[in-house]
């Protein structure tokens, strides 16, 4: 399936045409791209104004997808205000149990005790999780001299659970035949807030060290090893001041700081972080129910990959939405902005470090939104 054009600029927000509440320091800036109209499956009907709030990871997505969106309404003669607040994963699936907001971003499922209480904000219908941003993280680190370095799920758990503190460690020597590799101590940056990003990086340790993470995930880092920084852009602006520090950030905020980030071997060969080598990964994914409707990855089938080619350490936010139980007009509203948002919206996103959907997950996410009640 091939992405259509975004013709919408951002200029449009100065205008009045689109109200985007964004708050904190902690995001990059995003771009689209100007030119022809722009053609989409979106009908732009139901409430002209929708809101959500949620991860933080995907708000330059959200503002691509926002701005695209309002382009396509407006060629239908229609003025619509989508308002994305990124205030965090856990805040928006609050917000969303709350029928605060319309629907949430998050990194991480809605499950558990907040998946039973949404189906009470969902009028008795289950809230599904539709993976509708990717983006891979990158293994980021400052080693004058050394670049290309390879690592892998097991010696990265023992560098963040501080089983591993010296550059030249046996292991990661051999994984790197050739290289010149210093007698200088690791330091490993990690997040201080709680973050999707450090949840799906001690995921991946779990599933891909052999049993070297014993640590378990979560929000909060559980390393117990490392220096604190706050934020995506806190960790990489640490590691570009710190000589022998390493650290896992998005891959927009490593690109964005010109840091040097380490390629890694599941198995099959060292692989170089790049869209083409994310999307491989994601093209793996299975979800954990099969058919239309909740879109849950099974997220050891992306961290867990032995494909040849394929970069593992890839971060799945998913937009929650109610499958049932909205009004007509919200309804209509939250399915046309995502048919924009999974289509034509998906164009630029590799310009800010994100993957734009592989064609079979599009198309799952396609047929899941256009079954919303």
């Amino acid at each position: 399936m091939n992405f259509k054009r975004n013709a919408a600029v951002l200029g449009v927000v100065a205008v009045g045409a689109m109200t985007l509440a964004a708050c904190g320091s902690d995001n990059n800036t995003a771009s689209s791209s100007g030119g022809s109209s722009v053609a989409s499956d979106a009908t732009c009907e139901g409430k002209t104004s929708l809101s959500a709030a949620g991860s933080s990871a995907q708000k330059n997505a959200m503002d691509n997808f926002v701005s695209t969106y309002i382009s396509v309404c407006q060629e239908k003669g229609k003025d619509v205000k989508i308002a994305y607040n990124p205030t965090g994963s856990g805040d928006g699936r609050t917000q969303f149990i709350a029928k605060q907001i319309d629907f949430a971003g998050s990194d991480s499922a809605i499950k558990g005790d907040q998946a039973t209480a949404a189906k009470d904000r969902c009028a008795g219908g289950d809230a599904w999780n539709l993976p509708l941003v990717f983006g891979p993280v990158a293994i980021a680190y400052n080693l004058d001299g050394v670049e290309g370095l390879t690592l892998n799920g097991e010696v990265l758990a023992k560098i963040f659970s501080g089983g591993i503190t010296k550059w030249n460690d046996p292991a990661i020597v051999a994984l790197n035949s050739g290289v010149d590799l210093p007698d200088e101590a690791i330091t490993p940056i990690v997040r201080s807030d709680s973050s999707g990003t450090t949840d799906n990086f001690q995921q991946y340790l779990t599933t891909a060290s052999n049993g070297a993470w014993t640590k378990g995930a979560g929000s909060d880092f559980v390393g117990g090893v490392g220096e604190g920084a706050k934020g995506s852009a806190g960790v990489a602006q640490a590691v570009a001041g710190s000589p022998g520090s390493i650290t896992y950030v998005e891959k927009s905020f490593a690109d964005q700081n010109k840091l040097t980030v380490a390629k890694i071997d599941s198995g099959a060969g060292a692989v170089e972080l790049s869209e083409e080598t994310a999307a491989k990964a994601i093209e793996g994914a299975t979800f954990k129910s099969e058919g239309v409707g909740d879109l849950t990855l099974n997220l050891d089938s992306i961290f867990g990959t032995k494909a040849a080619g394929a970069y593992p350490i890839v971060l799945a936010t998913y937009e929650i939405v109610c499958s049932t139980g909205y009004d007509a007009d919200t309804s209509a509203a939250v399915k046309s902005f995502l048919t924009s948002a999974a289509n034509e919206g998906q164009t630029g996103l590799s310009e800010q470090g994100y993957v734009p959907l592989p064609s079979n997950v599009q198309d799952k996410l396609n047929a899941s939104i256009a079954a919303i009640g």
